[in-house]
C-alpha cells in the first residue's frame, strides 16, 4: 500500500518502472535483473555485473574477456583532463573531484549520439578509478601515477594505483564484492536524479554529474565515512558500547544503520561483514572489527536498527588501506554502472519526469501597488 501523495520524501510512491533491480522484496531481498545479490557477490566479477546491468544478460566467457579488454582500451584519460585534475587542490572534496573529472571528460570526449551511449558508459566506469587516484596521489603525495597496469578488474586497478603494487588476492576479492554490492539499488536519490536528467534528453555525462552531486549529500553517500569516524573514536568494544549509549541518549544519528526500503535487514551487510572479518583475521588485528560487532549488537538491542551496507564497509575499506575520504567515491566507481543502465533504460521509453506539487501557500491575493506597500 502506497503512502499519501503528499508524503515526505515521496516515501512509498512508485515513480516509474525498471527491469534493472528489485529492492526489499520479502523485507530484505536485492536482485539485479532477477539475480540474487548473494549469488552475484559469491560467483561473479564486477565486470560481469556491469555487463549484466548495461547489456541485459550475463556474458559468456568470450564476451567477458572481450569486455574486460574493451574496458582497458577506454581506460586512458586525455591529457587535458589530467591537467585539470592536477589543478584541483588537496583540500577539494573527492566527490567534487569526480564530478569535475566526469564533466571535463564529457567536454573532451562528448556523447554526440545516443547510439554511442554504451561506449561512453564503459569509458566513464573504466576511468573513474584513475580520475580519483591520479588526483589524490598528485595532490597529497606529489606523485604522478602511471595509469597503465595489467589488472583485469577495476577493483584491482584501483588498489594498484592507490598503493603502487598488485593487491593481495583477498584484497582484490573484497574490492570485487564491494563494487558488486554498490553497483545498483533501484530508485535511490542519485539514480532518480540521473533519470530525471536523462528524461530531458540531456547527455550521459550530465546525467552522471547530476547523480554524483546527489550522492555527495551526507543523507545519501558518506555513511561509511561517518561509521569509520565512530569506530575509530573507540578504544575497544566496551568503550564503543559506552560511547554509543551516550550518543543515543543525546539522540544523535548513528551512521550506517537503518534503511528507507529494507524492513528486516540489508542483505549487503551480511556479505561485506564476512569479508570485513576475513580481512581482520588476515591482518592479525581485529580491534576495529570487534568494535563494529559491538556497535551493531547495541544498536539492535537498544533501537532495533540493523546495520546497512555502509557499516562494515568502513572497517573493510580501512583494512584495505583506503583513506577514509575516498570511501564514498568508491561508491561512485561502482554505481556508474547502475546509473548508466538507468539512463539507457530511461531513454528507451522516455517521457520527461515532471511531477506535480501540492500547493500549501496562501490563497488568491489582491495586488498591492508599490506605493501602498510603503505606507
Amino acid at each position: 500500500m502506497t503512502t499519501p501523495l503528499n508524503s515526505s520524501g515521496l516515501r512509498g510512491q512508485v515513480a516509474g518502472q525498471t527491469a534493472l533491480c528489485s529492492v526489499g522484496a520479502q523485507g530484505h531481498e536485492l536482485r539485479y535483473r532477477g539475480y540474487d545479490i548473494n549469488d552475484l557477490a559469491e560467483h561473479s566479477s564486477f565486470e560481469e555485473v556491469a555487463y549484466l546491468l548495461l547489456r541485459g544478460k550475463l556474458p559468456t566467457r568470450a564476451e567477458l574477456t572481450a569486455y574486460q579488454q574493451h574496458l582497458k582500451q577506454v581506460q586512458a584519460l586525455p591529457e587535458a583532463v589530467l591537467a585539470i585534475l592536477r589543478l584541483l587542490p588537496a583540500s577539494a572534496h573527492p566527490m567534487d573531484v569526480l564530478r569535475t573529472g566526469c564533466s571535463a571528460l564529457g567536454n573532451y570526449l562528448p556523447e554526440s549520439s545516443f547510439a554511442d551511449q554504451l561506449e561512453h558508459a564503459d569509458r566513464l566506469m573504466a576511468t573513474a578509478p584513475a580520475m580519483l587516484v591520479y588526483w589524490y596521489r598528485y595532490s597529497h603525495d606529489g606523485v604522478t601515477v602511471d595509469l597503465q597496469t595489467d589488472d583485469a578488474s577495476l577493483g584491482s586497478y584501483f588498489l594498484h594505483l592507490l598503493h603502487d603494487k598488485v593487491a593481495p588476492e583477498l584484497f582484490q576479492k573484497v574490492m570485487q564484492v564491494s563494487l558488486i554490492l554498490y553497483a545498483e539499488h533501484e530508485f535511490n536519490a542519485s539514480t532518480f536524479a540521473a533519470r530525471v536528467c536523462a528524461s530531458t534528453l540531456s547527455d550521459l555525462y550530465s546525467c552522471v554529474v547530476a547523480a554524483i552531486g546527489t550522492l555527495r549529500g551526507p543523507l545519501h553517500g558518506g555513511a561509511n565515512e561517518g561509521a569509520m569516524a565512530l569506530i575509530q573514536s573507540c578504544e575497544n568494544a566496551d568503550h564503543a558500547e559506552q560511547v554509543l549509549l551516550e550518543k543515543l541518549a543525546r539522540k544523535e544519528k548513528i551512521m550506517g544503520f537503518g534503511h528507507a526500503v529494507y524492513r528486516d535487514c540489508d542483505p549487503r551487510n551480511a556479505i561485506i561483514r564476512v569479508y570485513a572479518k576475513r580481512l581482520a583475521e588476515a591482518s592479525g588485528d581485529d580491534r576495529l572489527y570487534r568494535i563494529s560487532e559491538r556497535i551493531e549488537a547495541v544498536m539492535w538491542r537498544e533501537k532495533k536498527m540493523f546495520a546497512n551496507a555502509d557499516f562494515y564497509h568502513a572497517s573493510a575499506y580501512h583494512a584495505l588501506g583506503i583513506p577514509t575520504q575516498l570511501f564514498t567515491p568508491i561508491f561512485v566507481i561502482a554505481r556508474i554502472s547502475g546509473w548508466c543502465a538507468h539512463i539507457v533504460e530511461q531513454r528507451a521509453n522516455n517521457r520527461i519526469i515532471r511531477p506535480s506539487a501540492e500547493y500549501i501557500g496562501p490563497e488568491a491575493q489582491a495586488w498591492i501597488p508599490l506605493s501602498a506597500r510603503d505606507a
